[in-house]
């Protein structure tokens, strides 16, 4: 009951009795219809709060940052008269909390709005209430609501028709060096050697701790052709660097997909997340929801996950690893990768350059490029298609 109800609640008693009091019968039906109007008004309240559902939708499959979502609620009524007024109050993670006026529309109330230019990332809606009210402000009520609600807006990538590592790695005086693609079985365990069986299969290292033959037991583990690695560490976005590397990113993996090469993609987040991804749009929509829930919020270093044996980003037969961060150890990886003739190659996203900073010379990115990894460098205001080797500049709005 609102202030005013409860005023107009005395007010009646009192009327009422002042008749009671003076004898004057006319006051009677004005004590009784104020009474009446409070009492009314709170059942109808009453049964108006009795269990509602919220439902949210917008207008399209997929939204892309930068443009504006269409959302439509409707709250559905399981009983009573809709109330006269309403006002839903959502709080959506990034957003904040927005009330929206719904309009009675037989047994449920409804609203539309416009969520304008969102950047990328993912929405959640964390909490939600209804406020409702008889015409005369005379009652309301608050209804907490559950529902389980996310928008994703979708980075908005670009079509390339050949990336930078393309070419190949070269050598400081000229010479190609040739990448080795290793094999798609795993050694799986040793036995002993069966009399009749090929001696290339011979596990030395056993056979000499064992003193007798031993011989190599191989499964096929099928390889991704390439991975690339999305470093989200945190502390190392500023401005809107982290969409450019989460663009690169994504970009780049679509252009591999393209040609048919399998692919997975592994962001270094809070929680080390992958998906594997092909030509097939399922593939493609996965990949795209794990890009723009994408946030610079790890603890775990890139170099950390190319130390993991058992990660899929050192099973691939080719590395990609787009980051706003060189480290000396991270170098060092990748030299030893290049060394070992792994194709990989870095995509470096000079974050300071979108605060405000100067560019400046990375005498690490010189000891990667002669090393013969393939190096593409983006700062604040670079055209991206050009500094990842792409000719033409297209949204990938279709996925």
């Amino acid at each position: 009951m609102t202030r005013r109800g409860r005023l107009a609640l005395v007010f009646g008693v009192a009327v009422y009795l002042a008749a009671w009091a003076f004898g004057s019968h006319a006051l009677y039906p004005l004590a009784l219809g104020l009474v009446i109007a409070v009492l009314a008004a709170w059942a109808w309240m009453r049964l108006a709060a009795r269990p509602l559902r919220l439902s949210r939708r917008t207008r399209g499959r997929g939204h892309f940052e930068g443009e504006d979502v269409d959302v439509t609620v409707e709250v559905e009524l399981s009983a009573g008269l809709p109330p006269a007024g309403a006002v839903l109050y959502e709080r959506v993670s990034k957003l904040g909390e927005r009330a929206t006026r719904l309009r009675p529309r037989r047994s449920r109330l409804s609203a539309r709005y416009v969520l304008e230019h969102l950047p990328r990332g993912r929405y959640e809606l964390e909490s939600a209430r209804a406020v409702l009210e008889d015409p005369f402000g005379l009652a309301r009520t608050e209804v907490d609501l559950r529902a389980a609600s996310t928008i994703l807006v979708y980075p908005r990538l670009i079509e390339l028709d050949h990336v930078f590592s393309d070419a190949g790695s070269s050598l400081p005086e000229g010479r190609r060096l040739l990448m080795h693609r290793p094999s798609g079985f795993d050694l799986h365990s040793v036995r002993d050697h069966q009399q009749g069986e090929s001696l290339r299969r011979v596990h030395w290292r056993s056979t000499a701790k064992r003193a007798r033959l031993m011989v190599k037991e191989l499964e096929d583990a099928p390889r991704d052709e390439v991975a690339v690695l999305l470093d989200a560490q945190s502390g190392t976005a500023w401005g809107e660097s982290f969409d450019v590397q989460v663009r690169a990113a994504g970009s780049l993996l679509f252009a591999h997909t393209s040609r048919n090469r399998r692919a997975v993609l592994v962001v270094n987040g809070n929680s080390q997340q992958t998906v594997q991804v092909s030509a097939s749009e399922g593939d493609r929509r996965r990949a795209l929801e794990l890009l723009a829930a994408a946030e610079p919020d790890g603890a775990r270093p890139a170099e950390s996950v190319l130390a993991d044996e058992m990660s899929a980003v050192l099973r691939a037969l080719e590395l990609v690893v787009v980051t706003a961060r060189l480290t000396p150890r991270l170098v060092d990886r990748l030299v030893q990768r290049g060394h070992a003739r792994r194709q990989v190659s870095l995509v470096y996203v000079e974050a300071a350059t979108f605060a405000g900073g100067a560019p400046r010379r990375e005498p690490s990115l010189l000891r990667l490029q002669a090393a013969g990894v393939p190096v593409a460098t983006v700062r604040y205001g670079d055209d991206l298609a050009a500094a990842l080797g792409g000719r033409a500049l297209a949204e990938v709005s279709d996925a």
